[in-house]
């Protein structure tokens, strides 16, 4: 991917400016878990069904007419795809997309109603990231990384500046739902008083052992089955890694019963769709694996999930 700067909160101030009229300011809705208050920060409710479209609409408006004239290469599990997919059409752009092959159908037809090219890989013997560098250098395209690049990640952290503003103040904690760490490192650069906790899958945990070891732990052999597919990341990247270190942010995981809990209790308590991987950060306080602290924040960061399957999740 090469040698990016540090992105710092700056960058996150300019990309609030810069995409300010092409996503959503979602909402932060009031909630109650064992009687003590949280907020969910609603980016199920986001254009393209997640955060996504903040990090891709910032990445693809800073293409040079070039660059845009030879379209991008993105790969991804659905919401980057998407997000992806929105931001290119609005432009101009054509985008080819990376998808597995066992992506949730919901999030394979949004990219592909967006005019995207869909090239399929099987997640098991395929390398993603290397069948978008070929793609990439055999067009001339950019590649737009879900969330090693320093723009990506300024362009996920404006979700921090939404929660402050409406909060009127820094929230005191906020989990984050962590697949590679774009969206997490870029609340921690947002958010700077804020404690930053990132949650994930059980045998998925990859960030929260990086973050314990203090270097990059890649998830081993042979990971359990998740329904969390939107953060199913094999390893983080030193971009975001560096920055959550540096922020002091820890991990925790949650199991696949609590996730499942998560996303009924999001449906029951507030009509929310919620997809799994977008869950765990409710999961989190839900199972009492962190302690909820006055102004804690709760990342609901995507809801692209087949409805047969939500329905069968909250029945």
């Amino acid at each position: 991917m090469g040698n990016y700067p540090q992105v710092a909160r700056d960058d996150i101030l300019a990309a609030r400016e810069r995409i300010s009229g092409s996503v959503e300011r979602t909402p932060l809705i009031e909630s109650r878990i064992r009687g003590q208050r949280i907020w969910l920060k609603c980016e199920c409710l986001q254009t393209g069904g997640s955060f996504k479209l903040r990090g891709a609409t910032n990445r693809l408006m800073l293409l040079d007419e070039q660059q845009r004239r030879r379209g991008v290469v993105a790969f991804s599990s659905g919401n980057h795809a998407q997000g992806v997919a929105i931001a290119a059409e609005r432009l101009g752009i054509h985008a080819i997309i990376v998808m597995p092959a066992d992506a949730p159908a919901k999030k394979i037809e949004g990219t592909r109603s967006h005019g995207a090219e869909i090239i399929f890989y099987d997640r098991a013997t395929e390398n993603r990231e290397e069948i978008a560098a070929r793609l990439g250098a055999e067009k001339g395209s950019v590649v737009v990384p879900s969330f090693d690049d320093p723009h990506i990640v300024a362009g996920q952290g404006t979700a921090g500046l939404e929660i402050i503003d409406q909060l009127g103040a820094s929230p005191a904690q906020i989990l984050v739902n962590c697949g590679g760490g774009g969206l997490s490192s870029g609340l921690a650069l947002a958010c700077p008083d804020a404690a930053i906790v990132t949650v994930e899958p059980e045998g998925w945990d990859d960030m929260r052992k990086s973050l314990e070891v203090g270097e990059i732990v890649p998830v081993g052999p042979n990971p359990p089955p998740t329904l969390c597919d939107a953060i199913q990341t094999l390893r983080v990247s030193p971009l975001t890694l560096g920055i959550l270190k540096d922020r002091d942010a820890r991990g925790v995981a949650v199991s696949e019963e609590e996730t499942v809990a998560a996303v009924r209790w999001a449906w029951q308590e507030h009509e929310l769709v919620v997809e799994p991987g977008a869950a765990v950060s409710m999961a989190a306080l839900l199972s009492g694996k962190v302690e909820i602290i006055p102004e804690t924040v709760a990342l609901v960061s995507g809801g692209n999930i087949d409805p047969a399957l939500h329905a069968r999740l909250v029945s």
